[in-house]
């Protein structure tokens, strides 16, 4: 007899929705924001279902306590045009996380998920702060 494919209904996936914490204190930004994408996405359930909406919560805590590997704080940049001519403009990742830490981590995390018409309702599931959960 063969074997029926399972594909996860929208509505399903709402109810089935779960909140994880995550403390991000002195761990990696490429292996945090990896596991909080795949969160994210759903892609930890046996019910994944690449094109329905089917991740979870995510909560990241001290954001300002990521580390980055080798020379990135040196080396890192990220880069945004403007699409006039000069509008070219790089920031060091050093600065923009002197700034908002939380921003670095936003970003990690967006970049890791595809760019499709359900980043936007994934990432709108992500919430970032800096320090503590109750600290702004």
């Amino acid at each position: 007899m063969p074997q029926k494919t399972y594909i996860h209904k929208p509505k399903q996936a709402n109810a089935e929705r779960r909140r994880h914490l995550i403390d991000a204190q002195g761990r990696v930004l490429g292996r945090l924001s990896t596991s909080a994408a795949t969160l994210l996405r759903g892609k930890h359930k046996p019910t994944y279902t690449d094109f329905v909406d089917c991740g979870d919560f995510v909560e990241i805590v001290n954001a300002r306590g990521i580390r980055l590997t080798g020379h990135k704080w040196d080396q890192k940049f990220y880069f945004s045009h403007s699409g006039w001519a000069g509008g070219a403009k790089t920031t060091p990742v050093a600065r923009l996380f002197h700034r908002r830490p939380a921003q670095v981590v936003f970003l990690a995390v967006k970049r890791m998920l595809p760019a499709n018409r359900l980043r936007g309702k994934q990432m709108a599931r992500l919430k970032i702060y800096p320090g503590k959960k109750n600290e702004k």
